[in-house]
């Protein structure tokens, strides 16, 4: 299938927009080629999804980022089992998820209301704010770091390391250096505190993955201050991004905004809806490691894939009416943004659990909110989507 389509995920303007690009390779080239900076892309619901749930054609060994900085099979050294195949994969997801437990994410609750509402009651008494800054930025960090046992002290400067590993210039298609020294330090400090808790073991998280054991193997200490990078990167940067593009989009839908507001059950089907209509992780990188037919073309062996979930979740093959951001959607083909298969994003039920938190949160204390449209700014990010400043304006209950 021939086309004129040009797709690269370091064009700024994909960042502001990139779902008339979706709906074009979709439509136009399906099985994407990017010669330039080497890659495929599949932007189809039913090729991302079923090749999310591959994990015989598609290796996660070189990483998730198409960053050149990033990508090859040093890759798990900050991306943890993202970036391992099984049995490496299952290995670790095992030994890491003997720590990282349902059981500590619920026991945790009543702390992630007492921080949302430490950080939300503030910023709702000034009035305007900015709610990615003073809320949407903070509290998934605080979450993420009583998790780990990060102490009050630090939690401000790791999450400026982890927006700065995050942040892409424009024209620059590498993790930059700002970055890197980021992600360095990143690593130096939970490597300080694994050595602390070694000495001083408590009931945190960090404790608890030094202490996991199967069967004699134990996570070794690259292995844990991976999974930790990993946490604070990826686990946390999502989370920021989902609340502000939630109340992004409410606000500019009326309508639907109405629905939680008058029934904060709804906040669920608001949070759904937001993965679905604008994730945060709009792509993630796969190899290939042998031929893939598809409808559209062959991706031949060895080939940088990407899986556009973005596209995948407003495909109209898949979504009715998938433009419109609609609360009362159901029974639908499922969502692909936590991807799928033996991949599924480990940490899902906490960031859910921490949206609805928040949210519900907000529309329990907020009668009405105005977004500031003209001084938001967006994220630029190689692959994930929301937005760095967010300034609201709101009328308290």
């Amino acid at each position: 299938m021939s086309s004129d389509v040009v797709f690269s995920p370091y064009d700024y303007a994909v960042h502001d927009d990139p779902y008339p690009a979706y709906a074009r390779l979709r439509d136009e080239a399906p099985v994407y080629r990017n010669d330039e900076l080497d890659f495929w892309a599949l932007s189809r619901h039913a090729d991302v999804a079923a090749l999310f749930r591959d994990n015989t054609r598609l290796s996660n060994a070189n990483g998730v980022s198409l960053d050149p900085a990033a990508w090859g099979p040093g890759a798990h050294r900050t991306m943890s089992f993202l970036a391992l195949d099984d049995p490496r994969h299952n290995r670790l997801r095992s030994l890491v998820s003997r720590g990282f437990t349902p059981r500590r994410v619920r026991d945790l609750q009543p702390r992630i209301l007492e921080l949302a509402r430490h950080h939300l009651l503030p910023a709702l008494e000034a009035g305007e704010f900015d709610f990615v800054a003073d809320f949407a930025g903070k509290f998934p960090m605080d979450v993420i770091s009583e998790l780990m046992g990060v102490p009050e002290a630090d939690r401000d400067r790791l999450r400026e390391l982890a927006d700065t590993v995050m942040h892409r210039e424009e024209g620059v298609s590498d993790v930059p250096r700002a970055a890197m020294e980021a992600s360095l330090n990143l690593v130096g400090y939970y490597t300080d505190l694994l050595a602390e808790r070694r000495r001083s073991p408590t009931d945190d998280l960090t404790s608890a993955l030094l202490a996991a054991e199967i069967d004699g193997d134990r996570l070794s200490e690259e292995e844990i201050i991976a999974f930790l990078f990993l946490m604070v990167v990826a686990g946390n940067e999502t989370t920021t991004k989902l609340l502000a593009n939630a109340v992004h989009w409410a606000h500019l839908n009326p309508g639907e905004q109405a629905k939680p507001f008058s029934d904060p059950e709804r906040v669920t089907d608001w949070i759904e809806e937001t993965l679905r209509y604008d994730t945060s992780t709009q792509m993630v990188a796969r190899t290939a490691t042998e031929d893939i037919p598809l409808d559209g073309g062959t991706i031949p062996e060895g080939a940088r894939v990407l899986l556009l979930v973005g596209s995948a979740n407003r495909d109209p093959r898949a979504f009715a009416d998938p433009d419109r951001y609609d609360l009362d959607r159901r029974g639908e083909i499922p969502l692909v943004s936590f991807g799928g298969g033996t991949h599924f994003c480990l940490g899902a039920h906490l960031a859910r659990l921490e949206a609805r938190i928040a949210l519900t949160e907000f529309v329990g204390l907020v009668n009405s909110y105005e977004v500031d449209l003209d001084r938001a700014r967006r994220v630029h990010s190689s692959n994930v989507r929301g937005f760095a400043t967010l300034p609201v304006r709101v009328e308290s209950r």
